[in-house]
């Protein structure tokens, strides 16, 4: 459980808060103006982007790198980063990857894998995967809290953008967290076949904060 929450909490030196995903534009626009749009926004890409790609994806690799499946994590890798429809969003991957992949160097205390050594880019799902495989985390408490993790990051960033009160930022988490269980348990049975990452506003968005006048965000 330690591990577990060292690998979820926020205090993670990798730069997720440097990260709106988009959500910085919306409410730049007047797409999100409040607590209860700012909810349906999250809610909405954890539930149609995150948790029917992302999150089945983190799995398969997660056990890919537990049976020692190179092959599979190279190929999930390359098609996780490809799959990023934005400079913004590619390059956000690949830099919260690349600081993982080095904490995890200097924390482990072991050689990690050559296949992770060796992969050009490294996708943030992928370091995370190896993480949990390395420090035992069954994959069901892994995926629960990549997706806590993802819906606090974006919760944070309502909160400076909005804005919004801590208060509302507890009934954010409350709601988002209600979903997550099934979303997760979802995420470890769901085939291939039927991963998703179909947002074209959340794509849209993504694009639009490339050029915006100003911001507080990375992406």
């Amino acid at each position: 459980m330690p591990r577990l929450l060292q690998l979820a909490s926020p205090t993670l030196p990798v730069g997720a808060y440097a990260y709106s995903q988009g959500l910085e534009w919306a409410v730049d626009t007047g797409r999100v103006a409040d607590e209860a749009g700012t909810l349906a926004w999250v809610g909405a890409l954890l539930e149609h982007c995150v948790c029917l790609y992302e999150a089945p994806l983190l799995v398969c690799l997660q056990q890919a790198w537990a049976a020692r499946v190179h092959e599979r994590v190279e190929r999930l890798n390359a098609d996780f980063i490809a799959s990023r429809e934005t400079a913004e969003l590619r390059a956000e991957t690949l830099q919260m990857g690349y600081s993982l992949r080095c904490l995890l160097r200097e924390v482990e205390g072991v050689p990690l894998p050559a296949a992770f050594e060796a992969l050009p880019e490294v996708a943030f799902p992928t370091a995370w995967a190896l993480a949990a495989a390395l420090w035992a985390i069954p994959p069901a408490e892994s995926v629960t809290a990549y997706l806590w993790s993802w819906c606090e990051n974006q919760v944070m960033a309502a909160l400076k953008t909005v804005p919004l009160g801590q208060a509302a930022g507890q009934r954010l988490l409350l709601a988002l967290g209600e979903r997550i269980p099934p979303l997760a348990e979802q995420a470890l049975e769901l085939p291939e076949a039927l991963w998703s990452n179909f947002a074209p506003a959340f794509a849209l968005a993504c694009c639009a904060h490339e050029t915006q006048y100003s911001r507080l965000f990375r992406s």
